[in-house]
């Protein structure tokens, strides 16, 4: 079969374990508004938390997001990245959790270094990922570790992910296309 690669596996099968982080992060455009994540508040650097783009609401909608599709795809393709099902629903709360966290991270190296909201910075590009992979580590089996699969989740993230921002820059979705 044309999709089986000799170093990692099939890539239908990496496309489909991706789809809680990319949910869990894509969210909160649609879901979030409201109270912000940092609740307004500034860290000791006088500058804002997170920002005013990182909100309660787009948090754990996300979360929610990417847990319930993660778990609908556990029902339908349990992959083998995972012991069980079960287990494969656990990761895709820890995936989507971890997009978040990775969002936020992000978010906040933005305010250290002067980045205000709504502007570009590369790395937010995948930081998202790599927390989330960081955060599944404890659950899925090591072959999802290999290389190959960790190379080609960070590639296809960096296209991707300006792809879809731009799209839903398009449709009015978000103010900047980044």
């Amino acid at each position: 079969m044309f999709l089986e690669l000799n170093f990692g596996g099939n890539m239908l099968e990496l496309l489909i374990f991706l789809i809680p982080i990319y949910i869990a992060n894509s969210s909160p455009v649609v879901l979030g508004g409201g109270v912000a994540l940092d609740m307004g508040k500034n860290f000791f650097d006088g500058r804002r938390i997170f920002g005013k783009g990182k909100t309660l609401r787009g948090f754990f909608g996300g979360i929610l997001a990417g847990t319930l599709a993660g778990g609908i795809v556990s029902l339908i393709y349990p992959l083998r990245f995972f012991p069980d099902p079960k287990t494969q629903f656990i990761a895709a709360f820890v995936l989507s959790l971890g997009a978040l966290c990775g969002d936020a991270f992000g978010s906040f190296l933005k305010r250290r270094i002067g980045i205000g909201s709504g502007k570009q910075f590369m790395p937010d590009t995948f930081i998202f990922l790599v927390i989330s992979l960081a955060f599944v580590f404890p659950f899925a089996l090591p072959s999802l570790f290999e290389p190959f699969n960790v190379i080609f989740f960070i590639i296809l993230t960096v296209i991707l992910h300006p792809l879809t921002n731009a799209l839903a820059n398009k449709a009015g979705l978000k103010s900047v296309p980044w």
